[in-house]
């Protein structure tokens, strides 16, 4: 393999994990771009235990600020994952739930927990192995 090549090789007969038809947008970028972000799938995983106010998801979700949560449940209620209900009392409540799109979300939010502690020990082994033989790198 040359210095430069960054690509994947399989063998031919092998069928890619994700493909969509040429020139189709098959919607894995956009799903990606939302649950790949910092925030979402923490919000995704506290919405899973139930109904919350803003405040509750807050709590829930250390280190988030109140602008960021505030725009990460209005792009997940956007993609049709989060419902927002505003109650009329003064002042106003709100509360956020998983829809059953969100909900049919777990199981594979599920999946990615499970498997990252699967293999927790092995990835950060290969890390130090990795960091104690490029000393001078700064990829972390």
């Amino acid at each position: 393999m040359s210095v430069g090549h960054t690509g994947i090789t399989t063998p031919a007969t092998a069928r890619p994990v994700v493909w969509c038809e040429d020139g189709v947008d098959c919607g894995i970028r956009g799903l990606l771009d939302r649950l790949g972000d910092k925030w979402s799938v923490l919000v995704v995983v506290e919405l899973a235990r139930g109904v919350r106010r803003f405040r509750e998801l807050q709590r829930a979700v250390p280190g988030i600020s109140q602008r960021m949560l505030t725009l990460t449940v209005r792009r997940l209620e956007r993609d049709g994952l989060v419902s927002r209900t505003v109650h009329p009392t003064v002042p106003p409540q709100v509360d956020y739930e998983l829809t059953p799109v969100g909900h049919s979300l777990t199981h594979l939010v599920r999946a990615m927990v499970d498997w990252s502690y699967d293999h927790h020990d092995s990835i950060l082994a290969s890390r130090q192995d990795w960091d104690a033989a490029n000393p001078d790198s700064d990829i972390r």
